[in-house]
C-alpha cells in the first residue's frame, strides 16, 4: 500500500471535465456556447478555463479552497494540461520555463476593474515564492517582494463602484532570479496613477485607501503630530457617502502597513519595515499625506484690485499655517504661490494674479502632483530595497497588472489612454500568439498555413502616429499659441481623421454620421478591437497638459521637509528650465513603448480576468456583462487564432500513455518509440489522416471532434478495465481474507488450547490441593479417632471390669435366688404330687427346712387344687408366645436356606424367581426380588467401560426419542452405533477431506442428498463434528457445504419405516442461503440421536425432532411440502422420492 501511495497518478485536463476546460476544444464555437461554457463551469466553482496557454479567471467574490499549500504541491512540476485549469498551472509553467530553459517570462494580467487582477498577481507571486528555493537570504527577498503589495495597495488602490479594492494605477514588476531559480530581487514600474481621484471622486467611490486608514487607526499622539482629526467630514477631499465600506477593515489594513505608527510601540515587523523604509522616512510619508488632506480644506474668496483685475485670497489661514508647519514652508511663500503666477520667457518675467477658479485649480494641481510624486517616490524607494544586489546575469519574470479595457457612460482622457494601452497589449498578444504558433509548427516540422485574423495595428496607428495620430494632434494643440480649447482639438480631429474607418464624429465631413443622434457634438467615437467607445473631449487638453504653476514648484522646493523638497527638483532656481515639460499623453506613450519593447523580449503568459456581476456578490453570473468583457478582451478572436491550424497538440509520450488501452498492440506496454506507438494506435482506430499530423515530438489533432471521440472510446475502455480490475481485486481480497481467517483460526485455536490446558492444569492443581487437604484432615481425624479409641478402650476396660464384677455379683445373687426358688418349687411340686394344699410360704417354710421324710403326706393334700390353678395360669400366659416365636424363627431359617439353593442367574434380563413358600412372606419375597435385581444390575453395570456406557446412553436417548414414534426404531435397537462408517483416517482417498477437517469426527457416513429440483438422489459424505455439519463430495472429497450446529433449527422425519429426514436451518443464517437439506440414510436413528446429543452439548439447547408424515422444507425462496405415502415399489423395499410439482415432493414408502 505504501508503494501504491507513492505512485504518481497520471491525470489530464480531460478527466472529470465540467463543460470544456480548454475553449480551443469547444464545439460548436460561438459566442453563446462560449458564454454558456463559462457559466456552467462558474456554477460548479470552476473559475479557471484555458484558451490554449491563456488562463481565463472569473472572480468568484468568495473564498475557495483551491489555494492551499497542498494545491501548490499538487501543481508543482506538473505538465500544463495534466491537471484542471488553475492559475498555479500557468505560474508553474512560467517558472519552470525560466528556471530550466533559461527563458525570460512575463505574465500579462488584464481585465476591467473588479475582475480580480490584483488578486491574480498576488497568487502568481505567492506561488513562485512557495516553489522556489529556501534559505535566510532567499526568504528575506521573497518576503520583501510579497510585502511590497500591501504598501502599494494602500497608496494606489481605492474603492470604486465596481470594486472595493480597485488598483488605480498600472503596475509591472520584474522579479529577478539567479541560475538556480531563487529570487534575487525585483523592479517595479508604475503607469498612470489616477491622481485626479485625490481631489474629486465619482459618487459612490472613495479616495485612496491610505487617507481612511490613517484617520481610522492612527494613535491620538500621531494625529496630533500630523495636525489631523479623526472625523472624515472635516476634509473636503474625502467622499463621505462611501467612507465606510462593508468588508473592508481600514484599521486592520493600516496595522498591516505600519502598526507601530498606530500604537507608537515597536511590535512585529510590518510591511513598510520589511520592504526597507526607515522610521523617519515613514514619518515623512505620512506628513505628506496629511498635507494633501489639509490642502483640500483651503478655500479662497474673490477680491478686486485697484486696476480692476480679480484676485483671490485665502479665507482661513489656519489650515495654511498647519500645512506650512508640516512641510516646513514659509507661510508667505506658499500663500503668494496660491495667489500669483509668474511666467518667464527668455529674459522677461511677468507676474499675474489668480482669480478664485485659478486658485482652486492651482490648489488641486498641487495636491494631485504632490500625491502622484509621493507615489512615484514610494515605488522608487521600494525598488531600492528590493533590487538585486549582484551584478551577475539574471533571469527575469515580469508580472503586469494594468487596467483592462474600459467603456463607461462618460469616457474621458484617462479611459482613452487606458484603452490605447490595451490596444497595444492586444496587438502584441496576437503577434506573439501567432509567432508562438508558427515557431511550434516549424519546430515540429508541420506545414505552416497563413491564418486570417483582425490586425488592430490600424487602430494603434490612429492613436499613436507621430504625424496624424490623436495623441500627436493633442500635443500639437496643447503647444499651439492662442486660445486652445477642447472644441478646437475636436475640430482638428475632424479635419485630419474624418476619412479614417475607425474614427467617427458628428462634426466630421463624412455624411453618414450627420443623422446619428447617439453621437453628441462634443464627442468622438473610436472603433476599438473590443467595440466602439465614445469619448467626451471635455478635459482632454487640461489633463494632457497636467500643468503645475512654477511658483508652486519653487515653493515646494523651498520647504525644509527633505522628502517634499526631493519631489520637486524643477523648483530649484539654479536649474530653471524654460522648456515646456512633456505632456501626460506623450509620457504615457513613451512608457507604453518601453513596456511593449520589454514584453517582446520575454516569453508571454496571459491571464484574462472577468467580472461575473456588478453587485460584487457570489453565485451570480450576468451573461450580458460577461459577454461584453469577452468581446473587448478578444477571447473569441484568440480561440479562432488557436483553432485556425490544429486545435489540440500533445507530446507523444503522454498521448500514448493516455490512449494506449484502445489498441491491443499498445496495451498494456509498448516497447518501441512513442511516435511509432501513437501511429499504430491511430491506424488501428481508423482515424482519417487529414484529421491529424505527426510532428517531431508532438501529435497535432485538427478537429476537437476527433479528440472527443478518443475520449469517449477511452471512457468506455476504462469502464471495461475497471470491471476487470474489480473482479481480480475482489478475488484477491477474498483469498487474502480467507487465508487471514485461516491463519487467525489456527492462532486462535492454539491460544484456546493453551488456555484450556492452563485452565485444566489450574483445576487439577486446585483439586490436588483440596484432595491433599482432605487427606491430611482424614489422617488427622483418623489419628484423633485412634487416640480417642484408645482412651475409650481404657475407660471401657474399667467400665467392663466394673460391670463384669457387678454382673458376677448379680449372677451369684440370681443363682442363690434360683436355688431358693428351686427349693420352693420342689416343695410345691412335691406337695402337688402328694395332693397337699400348698400353704403360704410362712406355712411351708418349716416344711422346706425339714427333711421330706419328716413331712407327713397328708399335710400336702389340702393344697393340691391351689397348685394346679396357679400353674395353669402361668402356662397360658407365656407358653403360646414362646412357641410362636420359636416356630417363626425356624420357618424363616428354612426359607432363607432354600432360597440360597434356588437363586436365579445374575443376568439382568433373567425374569425367573423362586415361588413364594408361605403366604406371610409375600411382601418380603417381593422386596427381596427387587433388591436382588438392583444388585445384579449394578454388578452388571460395573463391568461396563466408558465407551460402552456412551453407547448405552445413546441407545437410551434413542429410546426416549423414537420408541413408539418411529416404525424404524425397533430394527435399530439391536444394531450397535458405530459412528465412523467410513474409515477416513485410514483410506487415502479421503486424505484431502481429513486435512480439511481438524475437529473430531462424531459420525461419518455416505447419505443420499435429495435434489431440490427433481427429487433425484446424489451421494454425499455426511460428517458430524463437535461444531459443524459438513457435506462433502464422495468422489473428490471436496467440502460442498458447512453448517454450524447453531444454525440448525430442527430435524423432521416421517413415522414410517424409511430413512428420509430433513435438516431445517434457521432463517437469516449464513448457511440458509440455499435452503434446507433433505437426506436419506440407512442409519437414520443413529444419525438423528448423535445430532441431537451433539447440539445439546454445544448449544445447551434441545434440538427439536419433528415426526410427521407431512412437513414443509425451505428450498431457496420456496417452501416445498414433503409427503410420505404407502405404495408398491418397483425397486423392492426401497423408498423412492419424486417431485410432483413446485410445491410437493412425494416419498413412496413400502
Amino acid at each position: 500500500w505504501r508503494k501504491m501511495a507513492k505512485m504518481e497518478v497520471k491525470t489530464s485536463l480531460l478527466d472529470n471535465m465540467i463543460g470544456v476546460g480548454d475553449m480551443v476544444l469547444l464545439e460548436p464555437l460561438s459566442e453563446e456556447s462560449f458564454i454558456s461554457n463559462l457559466k456552467q463551469r462558474f456554477d460548479h466553482n470552476e473559475i479557471y478555463t484555458y484558451i490554449g496557454s491563456v488562463v481565463i479567471s472569473i472572480n468568484p467574490y468568495k473564498l475557495l479552497p483551491i489555494y492551499s499549500p497542498e494545491k501548490v504541491e499538487e501543481y508543482r512540476n506538473r505538465n500544463f494540461y495534466e491537471l484542471r485549469p488553475h492559475i498555479y498551472a500557468l505560474s508553474d509553467e512560467a517558472y519552470r520555463s525560466l528556471r530550466d530553459q533559461d527563458k525570460d517570462q512575463c505574465i500579462l494580467i488584464t481585465g476591467e476593474s473588479g475582475a480580480g487582477k490584483t488578486e491574480a498577481s498576488k497568487l502568481v507571486m505567492s506561488y513562485v515564492a512557495a516553489v522556489c528555493g529556501k534559505g535566510a537570504e532567499v526568504n528575506q527577498v521573497k518576503e520583501q517582494l510579497l510585502q511590497s503589495n500591501p504598501v502599494l495597495e494602500a497608496f494606489g488602490n481605492a474603492k470604486t463602484v465596481r470594486n472595493d479594492n480597485s488598483s488605480r494605477f498600472g503596475k509591472y514588476m520584474d522579479i529577478e532570479f539567479d541560475f538556480k531559480g531563487d529570487p534575487l530581487g525585483g523592479v517595479i514600474s508604475n503607469y498612470l496613477l489616477e491622481k485626479s481621484r485625490v481631489v474629486k471622486q465619482p459618487r459612490g467611490e472613495r479616495n485612496f485607501h491610505i487617507f481612511y486608514q490613517l484617520l481610522s487607526e492612527a494613535s491620538e499622539d500621531l494625529l496630533n503630530k500630523l495636525k489631523l482629526e479623526r472625523d472624515f467630514s472635516r476634509y473636503n477631499y474625502l467622499s463621505l457617502d462611501s467612507a465606510k465600506v462593508n468588508g473592508v477593515d481600514d484599521a486592520a489594513n493600516f496595522r498591516t502597513v505600519r502598526p507601530h505608527l498606530a500604537s507608537l510601540v515597536v511590535e512585529d515587523k510590518n510591511a513598510m519595515q520589511i520592504v526597507g523604509f526607515m522610521e523617519h522616512e515613514t514619518q515623512s510619508v505620512f506628513e505628506v499625506v496629511a498635507a494633501v488632506l489639509k490642502l483640500g480644506n483651503i478655500e479662497f474668496k474673490p477680491e478686486s484690485r485697484v486696476n480692476g483685475l480679480d484676485e483671490s485670497k485665502i479665507k482661513d489661514k489656519n489650515e495654511l499655517k498647519e500645512i506650512c508647519e508640516l512641510t516646513g514652508i514659509d507661510q508667505s511663500v506658499l500663500e503668494r504661490a496660491f495667489s500669483f503666477r509668474t511666467v518667464e520667457a527668455k529674459q522677461e518675467r511677468v507676474s499675474t494674479t489668480l482669480n478664485v477658479a485659478q486658485a482652486y485649480y492651482a490648489r488641486d494641481a498641487l495636491a494631485k502632483n504632490l500625491y502622484s510624486r509621493l507615489f512615484s517616490w514610494l515605488v522608487t524607494r521600494i525598488n531600492e530595497s528590493i533590487k538585486a544586489q549582484t551584478t551577475v546575469r539574471k533571469k527575469v519574470m515580469g508580472v503586469l497588472d494594468i487596467y483592462g479595457f474600459e467603456i463607461f457612460e462618460d469616457n474621458s482622457f484617462e479611459q482613452f489612454i487606458i484603452n490605447y494601452c490595451n490596444e497595444k497589449l492586444q496587438q502584441i498578444f496576437i503577434e506573439l500568439t501567432l509567432k508562438e504558433e508558427q515557431e511550434e509548427y516549424i519546430r515540429e516540422g508541420i506545414e505552416w498555413t497563413h491564418i486570417e485574423y483582425f490586425n488592430n495595428a490600424i487602430i494603434c496607428d490612429l492613436i499613436e502616429n507621430n504625424q496624424n495620430g490623436i495623441l500627436a494632434m493633442l500635443d500639437e494643440e496643447c503647444l499651439r499659441p492662442g486660445a486652445v480649447t477642447d472644441d478646437t482639438f475636436l475640430e482638428k480631429l475632424n479635419q485630419v481623421c474624418a476619412t479614417h474607418q475607425h474614427f467617427e464624429s458628428r462634426m466630421s465631413k463624412c455624411s453618414r454620421f450627420l443623422n446619428d443622434t447617439s453621437l453628441p457634438h462634443c464627442c468622438f467615437r473610436i472603433q476599438h478591437y473590443a467595440g466602439k467607445v465614445m469619448y467626451q473631449v471635455e478635459g482632454f487638453v487640461d489633463k494632457n497638459n497636467d500643468l503645475l504653476y512654477r511658483d508652486l514648484s519653487q515653493a515646494m522646493w523651498k520647504a525644509n521637509h527633505s522628502l517634499i523638497k526631493s519631489l520637486f527638483p524643477e523648483g530649484n532656481p539654479a536649474k530653471i528650465n524654460l522648456k515646456r515639460p512633456p505632456t501626460a499623453g506623450s509620457q504615457f506613450k513613451a512608457s507604453v513603448a518601453t513596456l511593449m519593447k520589454n514584453l517582446q523580449t520575454k516569453n508571454p503568459n496571459y491571464i484574462r480576468c472577468i467580472k461575473p456581476n456588478d453587485k460584487k456578490a457570489p453565485h451570480i453570473f450576468n451573461e450580458a456583462l460577461v459577454c461584453h468583457q469577452v468581446r473587448y478582451l478578444g477571447l473569441l478572436e484568440n480561440v479562432r487564432v488557436r483553432r485556425a491550424g490544429y486545435a489540440f497538440r500533445q507530446p507523444y509520450e503522454p498521448c500514448l500513455e493516455r490512449y494506449k488501452m484502445l489498441c491491443k498492440q499498445t496495451w498494456p506496454h509498448w516497447r518501441g518509440p512513442a511516435r511509432a506507438g501513437v501511429e499504430v494506435l491511430f491506424n488501428e482506430l481508423e482515424i482519417p489522416e487529414e484529421e491529424y499530423s505527426l510532428g517531431r515530438s508532438k501529435i497535432f489533432i485538427r478537429n476537437p471532434r476527433t479528440l472527443f471521440k478518443l475520449e469517449d472510446l477511452r471512457k468506455q475502455r476504462l469502464e471495461d478495465l475497471a470491471t476487470l480490475i474489480q473482479k481480480i481485486y475482489r478475488g484477491w481480497k477474498c483469498r487474502t481474507h480467507f487465508l487471514l481467517m485461516k491463519r487467525s483460526q489456527v492462532v486462535i485455536a492454539a491460544w484456546y488450547r493453551r488456555y484450556t490446558q492452563q485452565k485444566k492444569y489450574q483445576n487439577i492443581k486446585r483439586s490436588a490441593i483440596v484432595v491433599q487437604s482432605y487427606i491430611r484432615g482424614w489422617k488427622a481425624r483418623k489419628l484423633l479417632q485412634e487416640l480417642k479409641h484408645q482412651k475409650r478402650c481404657q475407660e471401657a476396660v474399667t467400665t467392663i471390669a466394673a460391670y463384669w464384677h457387678g454382673a458376677q455379683a448379680r449372677r451369684e445373687l440370681r443363682r442363690l435366688k434360683e436355688e431358693a426358688r428351686n427349693k420352693l418349687a420342689i416343695a410345691v411340686i412335691w406337695a402337688y404330687w402328694l395332693g397337699f394344699k400348698v400353704l403360704p410360704a410362712t406355712v411351708m417354710r418349716p416344711f422346706l427346712t425339714q427333711p421330706a421324710s419328716v413331712i407327713k403326706q397328708e399335710s400336702f393334700s389340702s393344697h393340691d387344687k391351689y397348685v394346679r390353678r396357679e400353674y395353669r395360669k402361668f402356662f397360658r400366659a407365656n407358653a403360646g408366645r414362646k412357641i410362636y416365636e420359636f416356630i417363626l424363627q425356624k420357618l424363616m431359617q428354612k426359607y432363607f436356606l432354600e432360597m440360597k439353593n434356588k437363586m436365579p442367574s445374575l443376568s439382568p434380563v433373567d425374569k425367573n424367581w423362586p415361588a413364594r413358600p408361605y403366604l406371610f412372606l409375600d411382601s418380603t419375597h417381593k422386596e427381596l426380588k427387587r433388591i436382588f435385581h438392583l444388585w445384579r444390575c449394578k454388578r452388571y453395570r460395573d463391568q461396563f467401560t466408558d465407551q460402552k456406557k456412551l453407547v448405552y446412553e445413546e441407545k437410551l436417548e434413542a429410546s426416549e426419542l423414537f420408541k413408539d414414534k418411529k416404525a424404524l426404531y425397533p430394527a435399530s435397537v439391536g444394531q450397535p452405533f458405530q459412528g465412523a462408517y467410513l474409515e477416513i483416517n485410514k483410506n487415502p482417498k479421503y486424505k484431502k477431506l481429513k486435512d480439511a477437517v481438524e475437529e473430531k469426527i462424531i459420525i461419518a457416513e455416505v447419505v443420499s442428498k435429495i435434489n431440490r429440483a427433481n427429487g433425484k438422489c446424489a451421494s454425499r459424505i455426511f460428517l458430524l463434528t463437535k461444531n459443524n455439519v459438513l457435506l462433502a463430495d464422495q468422489k473428490s472429497g471436496n467440502i460442498k457445504s458447512e453448517v454450524p450446529l447453531g444454525d440448525v433449527a430442527k430435524v423432521s422425519m416421517s413415522s414410517q419405516n424409511d430413512g428420509f429426514f430433513a435438516v431445517h436451518l434457521k432463517e437469516g443464517s449464513e448457511a440458509a442461503g440455499k435452503g434446507d437439506f433433505l437426506f436419506s440414510s440407512d442409519h437414520l436413528i443413529e444419525m438423528a440421536t448423535k445430532l441431537y446429543r451433539t447440539t445439546l452439548s454445544q448449544t445447551k439447547q434441545k434440538l427439536s425432532i419433528e415426526i410427521s408424515d407431512e412437513f414443509l422444507v425451505q428450498f431457496k425462496q420456496d417452501k416445498v411440502c414433503v409427503k410420505f405415502v404407502r405404495g408398491n415399489q418397483k425397486n423392492g423395499n426401497v423408498a423412492t422420492c419424486k417431485r410432483k410439482n413446485n410445491r410437493l415432493l412425494e416419498v413412496a414408502v413400502p
